[in-house]
């Protein structure tokens, strides 16, 4: 009969720390565990193997025996190196295993203590909305007042879920229920919620009847949201315990309120920029003036020099969107468009030739045009 290499079996080497031994043993309990491996017609021989190894070389006295004298020197040692009978797991480190409740006291009779709120104080979700501002309100800030219809703290318990709160007798208040089991290589504990408490640890002699014990009811309540100055199109503003409310005063989760800007009739936003264009006469262009053009805040004067030319652009500085939490704000860009005159009369007609002679432009009509470019 070929003797067992329990080195081969975790698929370690001989000089393996403790540490890689325990690391190889997680591995494979995990993947041969006949709980989890229902349908592998032999992964409850080899789960038993690795675990007779595991529990040789995981103790520093029976490794160095086994090193010595090989696997025949436990022949005789009652329950022998096979099983967790002989082995005390939690010395190797396997308390902290956890594989879920099959395995919250698997190694050691226990692992880590889960806290009760973790199983039953559930956090409720978070939530999204959206929102849409003028331009103004993005770039001065304002607040706004939404609807939301969403889960809430049940008014009646304040989420407790009941009055006259006593411990579960079931599972003596801890939320989760041991159980034994023997199998043909040792006695195995597997842990699971309680379903009297559902995993709360505690029971209501009167179970409120608003939310039927959860804590939590549907209802429609109105939020008030902060826009903070110089937010962005497409922004996202987080308030925090404003989502849904969690399982038996568990806590609340999130609302985060996508920020939607609409388009402006007039300025167009760049960054913390804002830009239009305004209208300018040719004599306006020609002899300079001082025009009012809008803002976000209202009229404002700008000098136009004279000569300007058309799509010339003049910066009005710190009258455009302020820095999102931050000092100062950005320019306003005034695009100046110069108009042509559409209707003249015969004497303008006759005072712009005199002008054009005078500056040597020839201002007839240029007949046959379109021949003289496709010739």
């Amino acid at each position: 009969m070929t003797e067992k290499d329990y080195y081969k079996i975790l698929d370690v080497n001989k000089n393996a720390s403790k540490e890689e031994i325990k690391k190889a043993y997680k591995k494979l309990a995990k993947k041969y565990h006949p709980d989890l491996n229902k349908d592998d017609p032999d992964a409850e021989t080899k789960f038993k193997e690795i675990n007779e190894a595991a529990a040789v070389l995981g103790d520093d006295q029976k490794r160095q025996q086994y090193d010595q004298f090989g696997p025949e020197s436990f022949k005789h040692q009652g329950s022998g190196a096979g099983g967790f009978s002989g082995f005390d797991f939690s010395d190797f480190g396997f308390d902290q295993f956890d594989f879920g409740d099959i395995f919250d006291t698997f190694f050691g009779g226990g692992g880590q203590r889960r806290s009760r709120s973790s199983h039953h104080r559930k956090r409720g979700n978070d939530l999204l909305t959206e929102l849409e501002i003028t331009l103004e309100e993005a770039a001065f800030g304002t607040t706004k007042k939404i609807n939301i219809r969403k889960k809430d703290t049940c008014p009646d318990c304040e989420g407790k879920g009941g009055t006259n709160i006593t411990t579960c007798d079931e599972c003596d208040g801890s939320g989760r229920i041991t159980e034994a089991q023997r199998t043909p290589f040792g006695i195995f504990q597997t842990t699971r919620t309680c379903r009297t408490c559902g995993g709360n640890g505690q029971t209501f002699k009167n179970i409120c009847d608003t939310c039927s014990g959860a804590g939590i009811v549907n209802k429609e309540k109105k939020i008030s949201v902060d826009i903070p100055e110089g937010v962005e199109d497409g922004s996202r503003l987080r308030l925090g315990g404003e989502g849904e409310a969690g399982y038996r005063a568990g806590g609340s989760g999130d609302l985060f309120v996508v920020v939607h800007v609409k388009p402006h009739e007039i300025f167009e936003r760049q960054e913390n920029n804002t830009y239009l264009e305004i209208p300018i006469s040719f004599i306006q262009a020609v002899f300079g003036d001082e025009i009012d053009v809008p803002t976000l805040k209202g009229k404002a004067t700008i000098k136009i020099p004279a000569s300007t030319q058309t799509n010339t652009v003049f910066k009005m500085r710190g009258k455009g969107i302020p820095y999102l939490h931050s000092y100062g704000a950005g320019d306003q860009l005034v695009k100046v468009i110069v108009q042509t005159p559409e209707k003249l009369s015969k004497k303008q007609k006759e005072l712009l030739k005199k002008f054009a002679d005078e500056s040597g432009e020839d201002v007839k009509p240029q007949k046959n045009l379109f021949k003289k470019i496709f010739m």
